[in-house]
C-alpha cells in the first residue's frame, strides 16, 4: 500500500506556481490575483479560505479576502460579485460555499463571470468540461485528476466507481475519467443513495472515489485487493480522548481498507490539499489569458 500524499504533491505544485509567478515578474507582468468572498462564520469555510490565502502567499500570488456577515442579503452579495467581475486587477475569484440559507447559491453562481470562475462551478465551464473543451475544471475533481496523473496511476479500461453524485465532485469526476485521453478512458459507474447493493459495485472497482460525506462509510469488505482509493470526505467525529474533542476522518475506513489498497489517500493530507492547489492552477490560467 502506498499513500497518495496530497500534502507533498501540493508543496511540489506550489513551488511550480512560485516559479511561474517569478517568470511573469521577470517579464514585467503582475502576479496572479485570487479573491475569495466569505459570508458568515462557518468554521470549516474559514479554515479553507485561510489555507487559500496562505497558499497564495507561498506561490507569490496576490490575494484578496472579502468578509461579509451572515446577515448579508442576496442583493448585497450579487453587488460584490458584479464588482469583482468588473475589477480588471482580479484574475479569478470564488464565493465560498455553503452560503447562509436565505441566499440562493445558484443565483450567485450564475452571476459569476465564467472567465473568472476559477472554482469551475458555472454552467458554462461545466458544459465545456462535459464536451472536452478548454475550461476551468472544478477544483476537487481537478485535484483528483492531477493526483492520478502525477502518480502515474493507469486509468484506461479501468473500472472506476464514484460514490456520490454532487455537481461539485461526483458528477464532474465521472465525466473527466470517462473522457478520451489520460487520465481517462475509464468505465465509470456513479453510485448514490438509491443504489441497490452498493458493495456489489464497489467490489468491482479498480479505482474507488468516495465523496458522500459519511464518516468511515466504505469498509474493507466493500473493496477488492489492489484497489486505488481516493477519499474525498472530511468528517468531524467526536472523540473525547483527543485534546480538541474530535478527530477528522474521511468517507473511507482507513484501518480496514488500506491493507487491501495499492494506493490510498489519507485524511487529512490527501485530496483537500490538492483542491486548494487546483484553485491556484486555475487562477494562473486566468492570469495568462483565460480558457473560456
Amino acid at each position: 500500500m502506498q499513500l497518495l500524499d496530497g500534502k507533498w504533491l501540493a508543496e511540489t505544485i506550489k513551488q511550480e506556481l512560485a516559479a511561474a509567478t517569478a517568470r511573469r515578474a521577470a517579464q514585467g507582468l503582475k502576479p496572479p490575483h485570487l479573491a475569495a468572498v466569505l459570508v458568515g462564520d462557518d468554521p470549516a469555510s474559514q479554515v479553507y479560505v485561510r489555507n487559500k490565502v496562505k497558499s497564495c502567499e507561498a506561490a507569490g500570488f496576490s490575494s484578496t479576502l472579502i468578509r461579509q456577515p451572515a446577515t448579508t442579503t442576496e442583493a448585497e452579495l450579487l453587488r460584490i460579485v458584479r464588482d469583482l467581475n468588473n475589477n480588471a486587477d482580479i484574475d479569478g475569484f470564488i464565493v465560498q460555499l455553503p452560503l447562509p440559507k436565505h441566499i440562493n447559491e445558484e443565483n450567485i453562481t450564475l452571476a459569476i463571470d465564467p472567465q473568472k470562475d476559477v472554482d469551475g462551478f458555472h454552467p458554462v465551464n461545466f458544459g465545456r468540461m462535459a464536451q472536452g473543451l478548454p475550461c476551468y475544471l472544478p477544483a476537487t475533481p481537478y485535484g483528483i485528476v492531477e493526483m492520478l496523473r502525477r502518480y502515474d496511476i493507469p486509468t484506461a479500461g479501468k473500472e472506476v466507481v464514484v460514490v456520490g453524485r454532487s455537481n461539485i465532485v461526483g458528477t464532474p469526476i465521472s465525466i473527466l475519467l470517462s473522457r478520451k485521453g489520460y487520465p481517462g478512458d475509464a468505465t465509470v459507474t456513479i453510485c448514490h443513495s438509491r443504489t441497490r447493493d452498493l458493495a456489489e459495485h464497489t467490489r468491482r472497482a479498480d479505482i474507488l472515489i468516495a465523496a458522500i460525506g459519511k464518516a468511515d462509510f466504505i469498509t474493507g469488505d466493500m473493496v477488492k485487493e489492489g484497489v486505488v482509493v481516493i477519499d474525498v470526505g472530511m468528517n468531524r467525529v467526536d472523540d473525547p480522548e483527543l485534546p480538541k474533542g474530535y478527530r477528522l476522518t474521511g468517507d473511507v475506513d482507513f484501518a480496514s481498507v488500506s491493507p487491501k489498497s495499492s494506493y490510498i489517500t489519507p485524511v487529512p493530507g490527501g485530496v483537500g490539499q490538492m483542491t486548494v492547489m487546483s484553485l491556484l492552477l486555475n487562477t494562473l490560467k486566468a492570469a495568462e489569458g483565460g480558457v473560456v
